[in-house]
């Protein structure tokens, strides 16, 4: 009984499903091999396989000769009678076919087919489509799928065998390594070490292009790889997924990895791998041993075949949003969906779409579009670009049938989708990143209104693609493909699928879960440590005057962190880290890297300046670039990236790509869309949460399998953040995301009668601004409508402060929610669409003066950082993410108003909370800890080799070897008297921040 659970079983099995019989059955049915095959060949070329035989297999060419020779003389008869005049003309196809096979590999030739003489053999009849000849349907049935077991591949070893070898007229598709649960062998760890280590890579059925793939099976789970080279074999899950991660999930028919064979081993399926998925990557001059071929993994093969089933059944004009991780491929998932929804036909032969429109900020992913649809089309000028309407018609005219452009220009020919109601597009929009550079002023400004930005002038890009089509309907004539790893709710809502619940799910799903499981990212939160900053103010005015407490603690605590003793100490320990933990141990073979993330460009710019002083005064092991856009004025000096750093900012991530540059400092820029695979640490000083929070924390995530990038090597300092917070903003995207419910459209009633009530328009100035609008009348016919309208909120209105900016507040929900409904609600409300566009060019002109604010400016120059220090809350700590779906809340359903704190407290009760909240650890009263400071600097000051070793040193290396003794020696003295002082100087960053803070205090 035991042999039915053995690899032998399990081979069996396989074999019976794609011939329809195992050897097994033959030998109890007393049949022969060829027998069967001979008998059932109608049977088997139009459903199933023929069973192929080892002693077919011809170990110099590694092909099946039986099925090689069976299947040309079937099909090109003609062709083989042009080379039978010559006595050795097999040998001449066999050797012709020897050097097309080493020189551009068997993808090629299956594609290709191979000419030799005056002949030309066609290797291998693709898949038919919906509306092919019917001569094109009966080719493809003559391929002769066969399979083998225990095939003996080697010259060298004669006993050596592969378990299974799926052959395509002959030649090679894939091999398999068969291992059983059952009997403790696994495909992870003993399949994949047997390709590894007793596999000849060097025979010819394991030669690079001889073979299309290589899979490692048990009962549970599938691994492939392409390229086999001995240990440095890397091999990828090919698994389904199973509860949101790795793995398969439970087959109630059968094996759980049974959808290899059942589904992906089907001859329409391996056709269409071939045809539509499989790539040579690699330089055109490099030789093929130095290329590799790029096969689908399922989840890609998967959400492909799910799309193209979809609009198939469903015609065009469906949306559709895939949740597919960092890690997922989704590049390449975008280039095939792109690829075969141009090659989509209907029932009658003729395209689905007229045109695929690639919206991306990637410029890679153009290049990859380019090279990979030269490899699968035989026309190869069909990929174009479209940066405004007459682009996208002149494309069009050109034929050209995949259209690239960028989430910015994209407002631009949005309009010619409409325009174009007898064109049919497919509008694939690549997952959306911050722009990285300039301010997105372009046209959809003029006609949007200013969208929001950061410092930076960056746009969230899907922000942008929303706004951009906010203002009419989902056109009928477009198909919408979403393509994102954190989806928003407006996302959502826009492109998901609605389910019976009345909540909203993405069409497809890859989760950060499963990529991480799978290995293709590492977890960015398994080793993350915080940090908690202590100060301590003092007031400088004698007065006491009184503030809003909350925003109070809110300004002091932004004060004291762009103070430059509170920088210096951050970076001390952020370059001890480094230097210690990454640099020193050589991680990444020497070539890890690491990203400072700042608050703002000015915090950004000290950070690059302290940073740098502090790798001059270690003597300069590496260096540290910054990065931001545009232009900065710091105390009267003007920055910019190219400036600081020396070279053009179009330079930087090149230049941060070399040994040279280890450290990068950013604000904003980088956050997002930045793929740099040797970053292993990430030092924050700037609130993250939310969707940014996960872009900005996954620039860590990328996998470097050549330079052993391990999760292990990971690291996050955060000065900034609670673990919590974090944990938060991740967990909505870690396994699958969903909205509750579509957004309450009835709120848009309430805000537009609070804003009617409000006096400040008259709806026939709305009714007037729309009709000139709409008309294309200049600006300088508009503005006297708004200016009307701005000068009653701002001066003539009897509003106070709160009531000014709750109306602003209610006029800017009232544009974001009808933007976010206006593409899907269906009916139409003319006054709510006549409302959104009066307001848009209403709410820059409405001033909100906030008097507090100026008030609370007046703080700042009240108070003196008198103490900084640091404590480390939680040291690697691993941020456990849930493993359930989450659902997002609908946005938007509640008006929202200007809430003003009245909260008061005097400035000496505020300096006191402040100093209690972030300087509780230390033990001493603030008057003992000032009269320490000045105790200590005056036994400095009073040390003899003051003056002589330090204060007159010329040479400013041995100047800071001198006060660095001073110093110790200053301590070591005070020790004796100072218990509590001595325990804090054990304590290392708080000793370098007494040395640095002494030393500037001597200096002033």
């Amino acid at each position: 009984m035991s042999t039915h659970y053995n690899e032998q079983a399990l081979e069996s099995s396989i074999e019976k499903s794609l011939v329809g019989v195992s050897l097994e059955d033959l030998k109890n049915e007393g049949k022969t091999l060829s027998l069967f095959n001979e008998e059932n060949q109608v049977y088997i070329t139009a459903n199933k396989y023929y069973i192929g035989s080892p002693s077919d297999f011809d170990k110099r060419y590694a092909i099946d000769t039986t099925r090689f020779w069976d299947f040309l003389e079937n099909t090109q008869k003609l062709e083989l009678e042009k080379l039978k005049v010559s006595p050795d003309w097999q040998l001449k196809i066999l050797e012709r076919f020897e050097r097309m096979i080493k020189k551009k590999g068997l993808l090629h030739l299956l594609k290709k087919g191979l000419d030799v003489d005056n002949a030309h053999f066609t290797l291998f009849y693709e898949a038919p489509s919906a509306s092919s000849a019917q001569s094109i349907k009966d080719n493809f049935k003559k391929n002769q799928f066969s399979v083998t077991r225990q095939l003996r591949y080697s010259s060298v070893n004669a006993g050596e065998e592969i378990d299974m070898v799926i052959f395509i007229n002959g030649l090679p598709f894939c091999t398999i390594e068969l291992k059983n649960a059952w009997t403790g062998q696994t495909a992870a760890v003993q399949g994949i070490h047997q390709y590894k280590l007793t596999r000849d890579f060097k025979q010819p059925l394991l030669e690079f292009g001889r073979c299309l793939v290589h899979f490692a099976v048990d009962t549970d789970e599938v691994y492939m790889t392409t390229k086999l080279q001995g240990k440095d074999t890397f091999f990828l899950p090919f698994n389904k997924g199973n509860n949101l991660g790795k793995g398969n999930p439970v087959n109630p028919n059968g094996h759980k990895s049974a959808y290899l064979w059942e589904e992906v081993f089907q001859k329409e399926n391996i056709a269409k791998i071939i045809q539509h998925f499989m790539l040579l990557e690699g330089a055109d001059k490099d030789p093929l041993n130095k290329k590799f071929y790029i096969f689908p993994r399922y989840h890609q093969l998967d959400v492909v075949a799910k799309l193209i089933n979809d609009v198939q059944e469903n015609g065009v004009g469906g949306t559709y949003l895939i949740q597919h991780s960092a890690g997922s491929g989704k590049s390449n998932s975008i280039t095939w969906a792109a690829f075969q929804l141009i090659e989509l036909e209907n029932t009658d032969g003729n395209p689905m779409f007229d045109s695929v429109i690639v919206v991306t900020d990637r410029r890679i992913l153009d290049k990859q579009l380019r090279d990979n649809i030269k490899s699968f089309s035989d026309i190869k000028n069909i990929i174009g670009a479209a940066y405004s309407s007459n682009d996208l018609k002149l494309a069009l005219e050109g034929g050209k049938r995949v259209i690239i452009t960028t989430i910015q220009k994209f407002p631009h020919i949005i309009d010619s989708v409409d325009e174009m109601s007898d064109k049919r597009f497919a509008v694939i929009i690549d997952e959306a990143h911050s722009s990285q550079g300039g301010t997105a002023a372009d046209k959809m400004n003029q006609v949007l209104g200013k969208l929001e930005t950061n410092e930076e002038g960056e746009v969230d890009g899907q922000d942008l693609i929303i706004r951009a089509m906010e203002a009419r309907k989902m056109r009928s004539n477009a198909s919408y493909f979403a393509f994102t790893a954190t989806p928003k709710n407006a996302t959502l809502e826009r492109f998901g699928v609605k389910q019976d619940d009345g909540s909203f799910k993405p069409f497809h799903l890859y989760s950060m879960k499963q990529a991480i499981e799978e290995g293709f990212i590492l977890d960015v939160l398994s080793n993350y440590t915080t940090y908690r900053s202590y100060y301590q103010l003092q007031k400088s005015i004698e007065d006491d005057p009184e503030f809003n407490t909350k925003k109070a603690q809110q300004k002091l605590k932004a004060f004291v962190e762009r103070d430059e003793r509170t920088i210096e100490a951050k970076a001390r320990i952020m370059i001890d880290h480094f230097v210690q933990q990454i640099y020193d141990r050589k991680l990444l073979k020497g070539k890890a890297k690491a990203m400072v993330v700042t608050q703002s460009i000015e915090s950004a710019i000290r950070y690059y300046k302290e940073i740098k002083k502090i790798l001059e005064e270690k003597n300069n092991p590496f260096k540290v670039v910054v990065a931001f856009s545009g232009t900065k004025m710091i105390n009267g000096v003007e920055h910019t990236e190219s400036g600081m750093n020396g070279f053009p900012d179009t330079e930087t991530k090149d230049k941060f790509d070399t040994d040279e540059y280890k450290i990068l400092v950013v604000a904003n820029k980088y956050l997002t869309g930045f793929d740099q695979p040797k970053l292993t640490a990430m030092y924050v000083d700037k609130k993250l949460q939310g969707v940014l929070c996960v872009q900005a924390l996954s620039r860590l995530n990328r996998s470097n399998p050549k330079l052993g990038k391990k999760t292990e090597d990971l690291f996050v300092l955060d000065f900034f953040n609670d673990s919590e917070d974090i944990k938060r903003s991740f967990d909505p995207y870690y396994t699958s995301t969903s909205l509750s419910k579509a957004t309450d459209v009835n709120v848009l009633h309430e805000l537009k009668e609070e804003l009617d009530d409000s006096g400040v328009y008259e709806w026939y100035e709305v009714e007037d601004f729309n009709t000139r609008f709409f008309k294309g009348e200049p600006a300088e016919s508009l503005s006297p409508i708004i200016d009307v309208a701005a000068q009653r909120f701002n001066k003539e209105l009897e509003l106070n402060d709160d009531q000014k900016a709750d109306l602003k507040i209610k006029a800017k929900q009232f544009v974001k929610v009808y933007g976010q409904v206006a593409a899907i609600i269906p009916f139409e409300k003319l006054e709510w669409e006549k409302l959104f566009w009066f307001a848009k060019f209403l709410i820059p002109k409405m001033i909100v003066k906030r008097k507090e604010d100026e008030i609370l400016d007046e703080l700042l120059e009240s108070v003196d950082l008198a103490t900084y220090g640091i404590e480390r809350v939680k040291l690697n700590e691993k941020l456990e993410l849930d493993a359930d779906e989450t659902r997002l809340d609908a946005t938007g359903n509640l008006p929202r108003g200007a809430h003003a704190d009245d909260d008061k407290a005097r400035l000496e009760e505020i300096i006191r909370d402040f100093n209690e909240r972030w300087f509780a650890n230390w033990d001493a009263t603030p008057e003992d800890k000032r009269q320490l400071f000045f105790t200590f600097t005056d036994k400095v000051v009073t040390h003899p080799d003051y003056e002589t070793k330090y204060l007159n040193n010329p040479d400013e290396h041995t100047k800071q070897l001198a006060y660095k003794k001073i110093f110790d020696e200053v301590a070591l003295s005070m020790r004796k008297f100072q218990i509590e002082f001595a325990k804090k100087l054990t304590d290392e960053h708080f000793k370098q921040d007494m040395l640095n803070s002494t030393q500037r205090f001597l200096k002033r």
